[in-house]
């Protein structure tokens, strides 16, 4: 017998006070600027044991603009951006080529915290991305010289024997260039907050950038 979808989502609860701790959240004592907050937060999901606190949701449009979302790595934060990476061939590439904007998504459910970040989009130069993929694991480097990712597969076999030779490359010749591999960074022009309330009285304070600078506003939750 099949699950009951709705008897399943009606028994489940957020936040259970057993794995989850909801910290207070004073917005008037935030920093002036998003990037200290986010990076203090960052710091405070790791200490909590956050499982994979560095993946986050990646929203983007494509030419007609329909909506599309994925779970991607951060790959860092700093004045220039929120950075991620893809093959420029891919269909996010294709939808950032096209519409060089997007929203980034962090959910770290065991402090009951989100953090939404939305802006353009631009493609960091070349010699950047392929420093930061050839910094990362043995696996990240064979992923990227498999290719091809988002065309059709034929078969089961194909991928196999592409990721094997991939992967044997990757050992061989660590160095190995990913010539469509592309680093991206968002410019964040908003970026939001949330704070989970055992009452619900959640706190969300939201960043907008303005002609001179961030301002600060509290949004009802």
């Amino acid at each position: 017998m099949e699950p009951d979808l709705h008897e399943l989502l009606r028994s489940l609860r957020v936040w259970d006070p057993r794995a989850t701790d909801l910290p207070a959240f004073d917005p008037a004592a935030a920093p002036a600027e998003p990037l200290p907050l986010f990076t203090r937060w960052f710091a405070e999901a790791v200490a909590a044991g956050q499982a994979e606190p560095h993946t986050m949701s990646l929203a983007t449009a494509d030419a007609r603009g329909l909506p599309d979302v994925r779970i991607v790595m951060l790959h860092g934060a700093d004045e220039d951006g929120w950075s991620f990476a893809t093959h420029a061939h891919s269909r996010k590439g294709g939808h950032l080529a096209a519409r060089p904007y997007a929203a980034l998504a962090f959910y770290w459910p065991v402090l009951g915290r989100q953090v939404r970040v939305r802006g353009p989009v631009a493609a960091a130069p070349a010699e950047e991305a392929q420093a930061d993929l050839h910094a990362r694991s043995t696996g990240a480097l064979a992923a990227a010289l498999t290719g091809r990712q988002s065309a059709v597969l034929g078969s089961a076999q194909e991928l196999a024997r592409a990721s094997e030779a991939a992967w044997e490359r990757a050992r061989r010749a660590p160095d190995t260039p990913a010539p469509s591999w592309t680093l991206y960074r968002l410019r964040a022009d908003e970026v939001e907050f949330f704070q989970g309330e055992a009452r619900r009285r959640h706190v969300r304070l939201r960043y907008r950038r303005g002609t001179e600078g961030w301002v600060r506003e509290s949004l009802w939750p």
